[in-house]
């Protein structure tokens, strides 16, 4: 059996940073007196937004201001591996004390590390901000709870589009530092967030039949016509029953997120950042334009899931808000149980009817004997 000294080696980390580095490509602007005063700027900017959010939405962070770190790709590329591994080290020590991680040969190892690091490598050319929540170790707190900004790709599409930097650069804040209210100022969020990615790790045991399984049922939809990657890539794919029912909730929770973050980053900013619609616009298109490789890359990985996310989390907020304003939609707060599924973002009837009832009962007096 092997030791804990091979926990680590279930993907091949070190070719994963390797290649990531080598497909994310030359970084532009890096050169540039601008990006040299990115940082500061960024630092203003974060903490404008998080006050902007804050008066939007009535979430009020619990754990202090938010920091804001602008990095290049790489730096982008070192924070999400460490996120990664730490991620998935439970489920690798799962693995080795039942002897299963003798079934990772070397080979496999490699196609992981190749794996990974090509879909990082690629995502950092595409990147603009992230807040990162899932490095989760006590004993690094200057690595936790930080608001990334990709300045070589933040640089580059202003660039490109011609965007007003202070505006577009405020507007990217406002989204991300909505996902840190959402995050730090709902207290149960977060926990309930990670435990639903643990209990999808739980399942994650190599299983040869199952692959047989998925191998056949692909192959049946693919004669139906049907798209194999609609509903978040191979990852979804190769779930679980188990892991599908806990992806069912994921997927409601992060498009409810998404929208919100979008619905708020509007709102906030309205008077700030005129050419709001534009840069959603732009943004939604450059989604949408992908072709060739880098089409079936965001496939595989399930990020054209993710992007739709954005769409259909902004239709069930208006859908919602149509029907209740903004108090229904914050019912969404209130519990882990109110939080949406994936079925009712696509049909939010079906939650707003769960949120009356809910209501009902919770009004309905108690008879006494």
């Amino acid at each position: 059996m092997p030791t804990s000294a091979n926990h680590s080696n279930s993907i091949d980390w070190r070719l994963a940073k390797k290649l990531a580095k080598r497909v994310s490509g030359h970084e532009p602007f890096l050169d540039s007196y601008h990006y040299r005063q990115l940082g500061p700027e960024m630092a203003d900017l974060t903490a404008q937004a998080e006050e902007l959010v804050a008066a939007e939405t009535g979430l009020i962070s619990k754990a202090g201001p938010a920091r804001a770190q602008v990095t290049n790709r790489e730096g982008w590329i070192d924070a999400n591996l460490a996120s990664f591994q730490r991620l998935l080290r439970p489920v690798i020590e799962k693995m080795t004390e039942k002897g299963s991680a003798s079934w990772l040969a070397p080979v496999t190892q490699k196609v992981s590390g190749t794996e990974v690091g090509t879909m990082l490598g690629w995502m950092s050319t595409r990147v603009l901000g992230q807040y990162d929540l899932l490095i989760i170790e006590d004993d690094r707190p200057e690595d936790q709870d930080m608001v990334y900004y990709v300045g070589p790709n933040v640089m580059a599409i202003e660039h490109k589009y011609d965007f007003d930097p202070r505006q577009f650069r405020l507007w990217l804040a406002l989204h991300e530092t909505t996902h840190r209210a959402q995050f730090t100022g709902i207290s149960w969020l977060r926990p309930y967030f990670l435990g639903l990615i643990d209990e999808a790790l739980d399942f994650s045991e190599p299983n040869l039949e199952h692959f047989k399984q998925v191998a056949k049922d692909a192959l049946e939809s693919r004669r139906r016509g049907e798209d194999l990657w609609a509903d978040g890539g191979l990852p979804a794919l190769l779930a679980t029953p188990e892991q599908k029912a806990i992806l069912e909730k994921i997927g409601g929770m992060m498009s409810l997120l998404e929208g919100h973050g979008d619905v708020t980053m509007d709102r906030a900013g309205a008077e700030l950042i005129p050419e709001a619609t534009h840069f959603s616009k732009v943004l939604r298109e450059r989604r949408k334009s992908a072709k060739g490789l880098a089409r079936l890359l965001q496939q595989l990985i399930g990020l054209e899931a993710k992007l739709n996310q954005y769409t259909a989390g902004e239709d069930f907020i208006a859908a919602v808000e149509a029907t209740g304003g903004p108090a229904l939609v914050n019912r969404a707060w209130e519990s882990s149980n109110h939080l949406p599924t994936m079925t009712e973002i696509r049909n939010p009837e079906q939650w707003i009817n769960r949120m009356n009832t809910l209501a009902n009962i919770e009004t309905t007096p108690v008879a006494t004997a």
